[in-house]
């Protein structure tokens, strides 16, 4: 199709257009500083000349990098676990090149298909020439959506099968956890410490992909190392720097006013709670899967 042929589809009235990408020489650490200080999961990786998509850096892969998956090795092999000198590699070694993408002649049906079919919380919108000219992800769907939803609740969509974790492990154990079994945030459980007879694990905190790269973006971060070790780094414990001020739902909660919750308070994902006991938890995608099966 010619591009005087060509005609944009609807997603692009729903689509981010402002986008900010970065070149493959940006190096892993100035690109995580660029993700915390945008509070984006994703960063789109161009060619400075052309504009050409080349590939997108996800929070994934830099937890991968930081010690949860096989993107480790650049920082165990070819820098010899030495931390200050894997973090200033530049970003083409650990991006994700095949990139899930849409076109801009995407309806939004189409694209919504598309995000839970292939579990995308995000896909770079492109035009005929390859260059990124929008992005859409689950919040976007959310914020069309909110106003539509009456009887739905909480319950009725939350996922209850749950992976937690202690509050000392290390970084490189949640990071293996967060990578193998694609999860965004894990619940930080522990003992009921006031009231000994209680044995049942109560919720103390939750880690989020977002926390790992803000603790890694950190400047103190590299200030405060006293040597160049990657262990120095991966001993590091989830205590650290989990959020232990846990914003949560109950599970009668209507998928509406949760919508509302989630855009007011800026996140993605809740831990449900009933009587302090953990339940389940519900994410922008549990919601994009409910607009998804109402269309």
């Amino acid at each position: 199709m010619s591009g005087t042929d060509a005609k944009e589809g609807d997603i692009m009235n729903l689509a981010n257009k402002n986008i900010i990408s970065i070149s493959p020489s940006t190096s892993i650490k100035d690109a995580v500083t660029t993700m915390v200080k945008e509070k984006f999961r994703r960063l789109p990786i161009t060619n400075p000349g052309s504009g050409k998509l080349l590939g997108i850096l996800t929070s994934m892969d830099v937890i991968s990098f930081l010690g949860g998956g096989d993107k480790h090795n650049l920082m165990a092999g070819k820098h010899k676990d030495n931390f200050l000198s894997a973090i200033n590699e530049s970003v083409r070694k650990i991006m994700t090149t095949e990139v899930r993408h849409i076109t801009n002649e995407y309806s939004m049906k189409e694209t919504l298909e598309y995000m839970v079919k292939e579990s995308a919380g995000a896909v770079p919108i492109l035009n005929e020439e390859e260059k990124i000219v929008g992005m859409i992800a689950e919040r976007d769907f959310m914020l069309a959506m909110a106003g539509v939803f009456t009887d739905e609740l909480v319950q009725d969509v939350m996922t209850t099968k749950l992976i937690t974790t202690t509050p000392g492990t290390p970084i490189e154990g949640a990071s293996k956890i967060m990578v193998r079994n694609s999860l965004r945030r894990i619940p930080i459980v522990g003992k009921e410490k006031d009231i000994p007879k209680i044995n049942d694990e109560k919720l103390i905190g939750i880690m989020t992909s977002t926390d790992l790269l803000r603790f890694l973006g950190d400047s103190n971060l590299f200030d405060n190392l006293s040597s160049n070790s990657t262990l120095e780094i991966l001993n590091s414990k989830v205590s650290d720097f989990m959020i232990k001020d846990v914003l949560c739902v109950e599970p009668l909660t209507r998928l509406g006013d949760l919508c509302d919750f989630f855009i007011q308070n800026c996140i993605g994902g809740v831990p449900v709670v009933k009587d302090q006991n953990l339940l389940g938890l519900i994410t922008e995608r549990d919601i994009l899967e409910v607009i998804y099966n109402n269309s």
